[in-house]
């Protein structure tokens, strides 16, 4: 079953021949194309309801990982019946997707297996969308809340007017409810795939290397790895660690092209690296 609604990582797709992969400068395009006004009610939703009351109520109903047992390689299958709809670039399954990007770091860096493994990890969270979760919840570019949004969130001076928070002095300045370069660790992010899949791989004790963890988290808080804001939050250890998300976000972005993996053949390595990174029936 594909899962509709409104939100902005996979909405919009710019015309291009389709044996052509994309110019760079076409992706991520929020301001032309026929699935524009859907991606723009995608973000309207979330801007208007990622709160940190409401963050911190889905870490409460998610935290206990008991919504379902499957192993990774059955999470990847789950995602066949999930479109992303924030994302502007892709109209086909997340899965080819997950292979596309594994497959695209495999090649620039073959020594690196456990990066490998973020490439069919780092979207499994959407698995969300398919608990009954609405995708303004799920998916699209992420923020911290609990401070002002900066200016390179997507859609930033037109969709947050109904955000409860941005009206609490708690909430509504640059810091907000923070200290100034307190990490990226102990910020609320808006919730939705990136967080969900991280509490994920903590809970399950997945044994990859720290800089998987945070492409994880992070690779869709595109105002920080790409807008460069947010700045005032970061620690040491978020700079150091950029470049990495930096490098992820490359094969995650430019590898959403048509010409889609022979995922058959592709299996047997990546159920190896499972096995050798988080086996068996994880908790979700």
């Amino acid at each position: 079953m594909k899962v509709t609604g409104p939100d902005p990582s996979l909405v919009y797709r710019p015309d291009v021949d389709p044996e052509v992969a994309k110019d760079k400068a076409s992706f991520r395009n929020y301001t032309s194309g026929p699935l524009l006004d859907r991606v723009f009610t995608t973000y309207k939703l979330m801007h208007t309801h990622q709160t940190v009351d409401f963050v911190r109520s889905k870490h409460a109903q998610f935290g206990g990982f008991s919504y379902k047992k499957m192993t990774v390689m059955e999470a990847v299958d789950l995602l066949d019946g999930l479109v992303d709809e924030s994302d502007p670039d892709v109209d086909f399954p997340n899965s080819f997707h997950a292979f596309q990007t594994a497959e695209g770091i495999r090649k620039a860096h073959p020594d690196k297996d456990w990066f490998h493994l973020v490439g069919l990890l780092h979207d499994l969270g959407k698995v969300l969308a398919l608990f009954g979760e609405p995708q303004w919840a799920v998916v699209g570019d992420t923020f911290p809340v609990g401070c002002r949004p900066q200016a390179s969130v997507v859609f930033c001076d037109s969709t947050f007017q109904d955000n409860p928070d941005l009206q609490d002095p708690r909430y509504s300045t640059e810091l907000g409810m923070y200290q100034p370069h307190c990490g990226l660790d102990r910020v609320l992010m808006s919730w939705g795939h990136d967080e969900y899949m991280y509490q994920v791989m903590k809970f399950n004790k997945f044994s990859l290397p720290p800089e998987a963890f945070y492409m994880i988290r992070f690779h869709s808080f595109y105002p920080w790895h790409t807008g460069r804001d947010y700045q005032q939050l970061c620690s040491q250890q978020d700079l150091a660690m950029l470049p990495w998300v930096r490098e992820f976000n490359k094969f995650d972005l430019y590898t959403k092209c048509p010409d889609l993996p022979d995922v058959d053949k592709l299996r047997p390595y990546y159920q190896g690296l499972i096995d050798k990174y988080c086996p068996g029936i994880l908790s979700w």
